[in-house]
């Protein structure tokens, strides 16, 4: 097990990741925001789902997807069709001009990334992939009421709320 200077450190690295993020922020279109992004990287990714799936996959409330999801449909990337089994509910579908603007999406983030990281080798960038994808999985699904406590919380004291994971990742990156 790593020591404690050695987790101090490493969080210290994750908030340094902020940067990461914000520069691949910079990249995306004019018209197409951070959350019009995971919109539209989740339906790539999910195929098309429900807004409650959506909101879950975000990680954020109703109303917020709401939002992203009337900004993307505005612009002809989303439609939006009654569900056949609850006609209370709609269903998100990519138009192709929603497909498009996911590739663009993801030529952008591949760009700067291979930019960025010039100077690594293939191996360096699968491990840090490898260590990535670890890390995240060691953490769960973030979005869950039920988060693993703390190993120093007492089995009585109730789990914290779990803390909102914008997949940054989900913000940027589209699938290869």
């Amino acid at each position: 097990m790593a020591e404690q200077a050695q987790f101090e450190e490493l969080a210290r690295q994750l908030s340094a990741v902020g940067a990461v993020k914000r520069d691949l922020a910079r990249i995306l279109p004019h018209d197409c925001p951070g959350g019009s992004a995971a919109v539209l990287t989740l339906l790539s990714r999910h195929g098309d789902m429900r807004m409650s799936k959506l909101a879950e996959l975000l990680s954020v409330d109703m109303s917020v997807t709401s939002r992203h999801v009337a900004h993307v449909a505005e612009r002809g990337w989303i439609e939006r069709s009654p569900d056949p089994a609850d006609k209370r509910s709609r269903i998100l579908r990519l138009t192709p001009a929603g497909r498009s603007m996911t590739d663009e999406l993801g030529r952008r983030s591949t760009a700067l990334l291979a930019e960025r990281l010039s100077d690594w080798t293939d191996d360096e960038v699968a491990q840090l992939i490898r260590l990535m994808t670890r890390l995240r999985d060691s953490f769960g699904d973030c979005r869950s009421v039920h988060a693993r406590p703390h190993p120093s919380q007492p089995a009585t004291v109730p789990d914290p709320a779990p803390v909102p994971v914008l997949e940054a990742t989900t913000t940027t990156r589209t699938p290869g």
